[in-house]
């Protein structure tokens, strides 16, 4: 018989430790007082249990298979994911000190509550960092586990591995319309590249996603003409847009926002509708602009030179479908029948509101233009920019202009990689980065 020794502040608490230790079947040998109770401290009790031989063998046996399954690699299933939540939060609650904290498949985590307790609790500086690091890994950990439950691809993304710690900037860049297969080459180059030291959690690599993303988003940077110089740009793009609107944003900053006020001439090629053209003339009006109309192709060229006397040239195109052939075609001619000495910078104009798909049909359609940069409108109309992004990324074409509203001339933002990606994947807003 093996005999063994508890202790608890009453009779009855150490004999509840010696049942959950060894059992029902231990026999109680020995109950004593090992100090009375006083004001200071409470009383401390001792029994003593003895146990049949044959029942401990079994007791050891339970506990090294106990040991043995703890050992093995925890199977990937949403049981288990859901345990180790409740086990990060559990270890977070035990740091802070912390008696209530939810464990649902959605914790109510807050680490800055957490830590908050902890600092309370601690006055040691050395002790208060190590748990406040201590907390924000077991946070991030929390993050990670609830990000494995996306779809089935939450492992996989075609023949690549996705570590866990990427599983917030996959789901980030796949919601904001961003395509597949351009997510998927981006990832392969990161995993490739990108050093371990980086991947310690979901925050570092969300960093250097952004860093990377940025340096990938081609941009024109607006540039003033010079002395002499004409700057004559064209906007082209399928119907309601926003063409004419983008066009009096520009001509009143080129006119009344810039450090100098230039001189800027309107062209009107959209002659089909008539709201169109007498919209860009109320604009003009209001400015002091001056403004000529094109019907037909040969007329381009005279229209050019009646504005040559301008810094800036802004040409209005007819609004058309991307599959209606006629209209783009006649925009063609117009400008094969440049015959004048100026270039002139062919803009297309797109929704941010449309799935990449739509946007890429629209380009191919337009492309034969020339496309110099492009510029994207609706902005305020939309909360996933990766469409934008996956067009860049497939075509190597800069944006020029973000259209963010409809004031004029306010809601108009010279585009940069940094406003692109941090509405892409912080949220819009019409804030200039």
């Amino acid at each position: 018989m093996k005999v063994l020794t508890f202790s608890g502040s009453s009779p009855a608490q150490a004999l509840k430790k010696a049942q959950q230790s060894v059992g029902e079947e231990a026999m109680l040998i020995e109950t004593k007082e090992i100090r009375k109770k006083s004001l200071t401290q409470s009383a401390l009790y001792e029994i003593i249990v003895g146990i049949d031989d044959e029942i401990v063998a079994a007791l050891e046996v339970k506990e090294r298979k106990k040991a043995k399954e703890a050992m093995a690699p925890v199977a990937k299933s949403s049981a288990d994911v859901l345990y180790n939540i409740s086990e990060a939060a559990r270890q977070i609650s035990k740091i802070a000190e912390v008696t209530e904290l939810e464990t649902d498949f959605e914790p109510a985590y807050d680490a800055s509550r957490v830590v908050a307790r902890v600092k309370e609790k601690s006055t040691d500086p050395i002790e208060f960092k190590e748990i406040k690091d201590e907390i924000s890994k077991l946070g991030d950990k929390v993050k990670l586990i609830q990000n494995m439950f996306w779809d089935e691809r939450s492992d996989k993304m075609g023949n690549i591995h996705i570590p866990p710690e990427f599983s917030e900037i996959y789901k980030l860049t796949l919601e904001s319309g961003m395509n597949a297969a351009h997510i998927e080459a981006i990832m392969a180059l990161t995993l490739e590249h990108m050093p371990l030291k980086m991947r310690e959690n979901s925050q570092t690599v969300k960093r250097y996603f952004q860093v990377l993303l940025r340096k990938m988003v081609p941009v024109r940077m607006e540039t003033m003409p010079k002395t002499g110089a004409k700057k004559v740009i064209m906007l082209v793009g399928p119907t309601g847009v926003g063409k004419t609107t983008s066009i009096a944003k520009l001509a009143a900053r080129y006119s009344f926002m810039m450090e100098k006020k230039y001189k800027v001439g309107l062209i009107v090629l959209d002659t089909y509708r008539i709201g169109a053209v007498e919209q860009l003339m109320q604009y003009a009006r209001m400015m002091k602009l001056g403004i000529e109309t094109v019907v037909d192709p040969p007329e381009f060229a005279s229209a050019l030179n009646a504005m040559s006397y301008c810094d800036y040239i802004l040409i209005d195109t007819m609004g058309s479908s991307p599959y209606d052939k006629e209209k783009i075609t006649k925009i063609y001619e117009c400008l094969q029948n440049n015959t004048t000495n100026m270039s002139i910078d062919t803009v297309l104009v797109m929704p941010s509101s449309i799935k990449y798909e739509d946007l890429k049909a629209t380009y191919d359609n337009f492309e034969p233009l020339g496309i110099d940069t492009m510029m994207f409108t609706k902005l305020d109309e939309t909360r996933g920019f990766g469409n934008i992004f996956s067009l860049m990324y497939e075509t190597s074409k800069p944006i020029s202009y973000f259209s963010v509203g409809q004031e004029v001339p306010e809601d108009l933002v010279v585009a940069s990689s940094d406003y692109l990606i941090d509405c892409m994947l912080n949220g819009f807003t019409k804030e200039k980065k």
